[in-house]
């Protein structure tokens, strides 16, 4: 065959399918092979096949990614239209699939390319919604496959902006385009539609992650995550049924892999990673981890998963809503609680803290979580009047093992909670040591109000705001008038005192407030973590690095799941100019609380200023997704706006950033975090003036952490400036 195509001389043919054949062809002007995909002849007249086709070209063709197949031309011969695209040498991933497993390694490193090309598809408002493994393809490349996604013939263009890190570019649908994607109609290949597609429902980028959920299914069970005799049997399994964990059907794949793959295929979009920058985050870290050596296989992470327990937030039954803070910290309390008995796994509250007010079940969550046991309950509390009503659920059986009502008064809560833990320890045949049963005994404070108090200003610590430091430093200081040896509360004023320091006022009473109330902290209770992690961040503050060390390293092996620690860690890191240390520690510090949005953003610079951009875009993607969704149950949290503004000027999204950064300004534009956090953004832009004049009305209001303004990297384009070099010289 050597017909002659426009520029293009036809060589061979080399398949097709219901929507495209395709040849292998000469480009006779650049001297190269390309594929020629041409629509079937019975379709040419097609109006919606042809639609299908022309919106593959200009879909594919307005990506440039390694691993998205590069569209070259778009043209037509004799009133036929064809695509010239990349000659790809290979086979798809249902080919590879047919011949048998994938290791985990290969499966990691194709599962990263393709969630990145993902995730530059969306960034263009660009929805694949036939993720399949028939349309990724598995090119030859020194011996490993490298993958490209294929066929954007079913792409939603101009979809709705959802997720971290993504473009605003984009265009309006067509009336025509419109009509090929309305709600009712479910396109796409059944087996790995999303819900949200098997029911025609709007579709957008968690659609395409759910799909990419059902596809990395496959390639390590070998298996369809859904499957059935008939489309209505596969419809309910997708809408209806929770696929087994893929280490149950291969023992090989780690319990962090069953996690990633059970979270993609979500039912709910809400529980569902939210973008595929997010996804790809985690298959990352997966992969440093066995690179690293430091991953199990799935069975040998479980050696007794009949002694580990997930406990749900429970349910506030009060009437009002301002006790959520009481309920928060109950069950905050019940974990902590449960995780002083060593031979007992206990998820932390980073791992539950998604399922918070969610309509789930508890063997649902132990499914995802990978956890044999799970506790929920509800809290209702009326005057003095306490009631809790908690139940441990067997994940496999979901049959109940253990539950009982506390009718209490409000004094009782600490027995009720050390009952608690010593009833669960009973049910799963767990033997307390002296030490365990003293420890789960010893009651945080003496006193119930002190302890109200307490919660009160911790719900309020972590918002860090200037007003809301000062309310939680009141709380805590009101819950040691109370109980003046409660040693938790006196590390709370400690570090609502360092935040006021570093932030709004650097002044010597505020540093001489927290070095007293950690010194008394760590006097009433020497083996409590967070005094240990307060004291050390007061050292950083006072540039005495090597006493700050001692105290962070103290805090973490007293509790190795303490975010504080870690966070303040890389923080005086940081500050000491010790930038690959840092980023580390807030590596860590993400992994032990991946709600958070401040480690992520502060461990993004550190990759920056060590060169490292794909880690610092990973991590920046990662607090953007973590903010985004913060902000939809905290619209008003300021410090995620100027957090995320630092992030979009960081990944070159001028307008996001100064919208972001606006509206933090509109909270409170006399804030000097807000003010320093925002004028760090400006100087990203390039907006010097603007940033000069911000900063300085910052250090005017009180902030006045010289160490951290010296290293702090956001502020580079300033450090020349005559403007800059009198503000370091008045602080």
């Amino acid at each position: 065959m050597n017909e002659t195509v426009s520029h293009y001389r036809v060589l061979e043919k080399l398949g097709g399918g219901g929507m495209g054949v395709v040849y292998k062809a000469e480009d006779l002007r650049l001297g190269r092979h390309v594929a020629l995909k041409f629509l079937p002849e019975d379709l040419a007249a097609d109006r919606q096949a042809l639609e299908r086709f022309q919106r593959e070209a200009r879909a594919a063709s307005a990506l440039n990614h390694p691993n998205i197949c590069t569209i070259y031309d778009v043209d037509e011969h004799e009133g036929k239209p064809f695509i010239a695209m990349e000659l790809l040498e290979g086979q798809t991933l249902k080919h590879r699939i047919a011949q048998g497993p994938i290791d985990l390694d290969e499966i990691l490193t194709l599962a990263i390319q393709v969630a990145d090309a993902l995730d530059a598809a969306h960034a263009k408002r660009i929805v694949h919604r036939d993720i399949k493994p028939a349309n990724l393809f598995l090119t030859r490349r020194g011996g490993r496959g490298q993958a490209k996604i294929l066929d954007f013939g079913l792409a939603k263009l101009g979809g709705k902006r959802q997720g971290a890190g993504e473009a605003t570019a984009g265009r309006t649908m067509s009336a025509s385009e419109e009509n090929l994607t309305s709600p009712g109609s479910a396109l796409g290949t059944v087996a790995y539609m999303s819900p949200e597609q098997a029911r025609g429902a709007e579709v957008d980028y968690q659609s395409d992650v759910f799909s990419f959920g059902a596809v990395l299914y496959e390639m390590s069970t070998l298996r369809p995550a859904f499957s059935g005799s008939t489309t209505a049997v596969i419809f309910d399994a997708i809408l209806n049924r929770a696929p087994a964990a893929p280490s149950r059907l291969a023992p090989k794949m780690p319990a962090e892999f069953d996690r990633i793959v059970l979270k993609a295929l979500e039912k709910s979009p809400a529980s569902r990673y939210r973008s595929a920058a997010e996804l790809r985050g985690d298959l990352e870290a997966l992969k440093r981890q066995l690179d690293s050596g430091r991953t199990a296989p799935a069975a040998e992470t479980r050696e007794s998963p009949a002694r580990s327990v997930a406990v749900l937030y429970f349910e506030n039954l009060a009437a009002s809503k301002e006790d959520e803070y009481f309920r928060d910290g109950i069950t905050e309390d019940v974990i902590t609680e449960l995780a002083k008995i060593k031979t007992l796994q206990v998820f932390p509250r980073a791992a539950v803290y998604a399922y918070r007010d969610k309509q789930v079940t508890g063997p649902q969550v132990g499914q995802e979580l990978g956890a044999a046991n799970v506790l929920a309950g509800s809290i209702r509390r009326a005057g003095n009047r306490l009631r809790i009503t908690v139940q441990l659920v067997e994940t496999r059986s979901g049959h109940s093992v253990w539950a009982e009502r506390y009718d209490r008064q409000l004094e009782d809560v600490f027995e009720i909670q050390d009952e608690i833990a010593q009833s669960i320890a009973r049910a799963l045949q767990v033997v307390l040591t002296e030490e365990e049963k003293q420890a789960i005994k010893k009651a945080p404070t003496a006193d119930v109000q002190a302890y109200d108090y307490y919660l009160r200003g911790r719900q309020f610590l972590n918002q860090l705001r200037g007003k809301t430091l000062e309310y939680a430093r009141q709380m805590f200081a009101r819950a040691t008038v109370i109980d003046p040896n409660y040693a938790r509360a006196y590390a709370g004023v400690a570090d609502c005192c360092s935040f006021l320091y570093q932030l709004y006022e650097a002044t010597e009473a505020n540093l001489k407030e927290a070095e007293a109330a950690s010194r008394k902290a760590l006097e009433l209770d020497p083996d409590l973590a967070e005094a240990h992690a307060s004291r050390g961040m007061i050292y950083a503050m006072r540039k005495q690095f090597d006493e700050a060390k001692q105290e962070f390293e103290t805090a973490i092996r007293l509790d190795p799941k303490l975010y504080d620690a870690y966070y303040f860690y890389g923080r005086a890191l940081l500050a000491e100019g010790k930038i690959e240390e840092a980023a580390r520690l807030l590596e860590q510090a993400s992994r032990v609380n991946p709600d958070d949005y401040n480690a992520p953003n502060l461990c993004a610079m550190c990759y920056s200023e060590l060169g490292r951009p794909t880690e610092a875009d990973r991590m920046r993607r990662r607090a953007l997704w973590v903010a985004e969704h913060y902000l939809e149950l905290h619209p008003d949290d300021a410090r995620a706006l100027y957090l995320g503004s630092n992030a979009f000027a960081r990944l070159g999204e001028r307008e996001r950033a100064l919208d972001w950064g606006g509206r933090a300004l509109e909270m409170d534009s006399s804030d000097p975090a807000i003010l320093y956090n925002v004028a760090c953004s400006n100087a990203l832009l390039g907006e010097s003036d603007r940033a000069l004049d911000l900063l300085e009305k910052a250090v005017d209001g009180g902030f006045g952490f010289k160490a951290w303004i010296e290293h702090d990297a956001d502020l580079n384009s300033l450090r020349e400036s005559p403007r800059f070099q009198n503000l370091l010289a008045r602080l």
